[in-house]
């Protein structure tokens, strides 16, 4: 199933987007986060051979597509078929294109696009059974093969001496990057309960006030 998904530019490694987890398996996640934002940052440097590419990394793959100057990453089990993974990162995409295509170039600031999210996890959800139709037909489509995309090795793509010591060097930055991104989305979740029920609270306000002006006026 997939594990992670994170969107950054190329150009210089900036995260714009990612799956907001539910908190299990958290140490896992920070880890595996942190490859990534490694990742992206060898990414911006030119460090990369293919606009595909698979990445195995303990028991899992990250899977990325480049395209417009954006990279697409997810992480999968190992299990988890690669042709499904690489249209999950289709799909993504392009939506992603479509709705912030004009401002992936002048975002300033991490995670401009949070709000992407809620398509993030729609679309997982649709990935997350292997064995429903709608999987199937995807993994019977030949007009979609994955059989040329190069597979390689974590330790290969980022380093095997600086791998390690650098995703130490990220832990503090990560955790920070963390912080404020758990408060931009407590403060999304916020905003869509206000917007959900302010309507119901406006009317209820207007029917009590209108029963207190009733029983003043009589």
């Amino acid at each position: 199933m997939v594990k992670l998904t994170m969107i950054a530019r190329v150009t210089d490694g900036l995260p714009l987007a990612e799956g907001l987890d539910d908190g299990r398996d958290q140490k896992d996640a920070d880890f595996y986060k942190q490859q990534a934002k490694l990742l992206f940052k060898n990414l911006s440097k030119g460090h990369h051979e293919a606009s595909r590419m698979s990445i195995e990394t303990g028991p899992y793959y990250f899977h990325y597509i480049i395209e417009g100057r954006v990279c697409y990453l997810t992480m999968c089990d190992r299990s988890y078929p690669k042709k499904l993974a690489f249209q999950y990162l289709e799909d993504l995409k392009n939506e992603f294109e479509r709705v912030n295509g004009n401002q992936i170039e002048t975002a300033a600031r991490p995670y401009a696009f949070i709000k992407f999210d809620t398509f993030i996890q729609k679309t997982k959800k649709l990935y997350l059974d292997t064995r429903t139709q709608r999987n199937l037909a995807k993994l019977n489509d030949e007009l979609y093969e994955v059989h040329q995309i190069m597979t390689r090795n974590v330790q290969e793509v980022l380093g095997v001496g600086e791998k390690l010591d650098q995703v130490s060097e990220m832990s503090s930055r990560l955790t920070s990057d963390t912080r404020i991104y758990a408060d931009k989305a407590k403060d999304l979740n916020r905003q869509a309960l206000i917007r959900k029920y302010a309507p119901v609270a406006i009317v209820i306000g207007v029917v009590l006030m209108l029963f207190w002006l009733k029983n003043k006026i009589w």
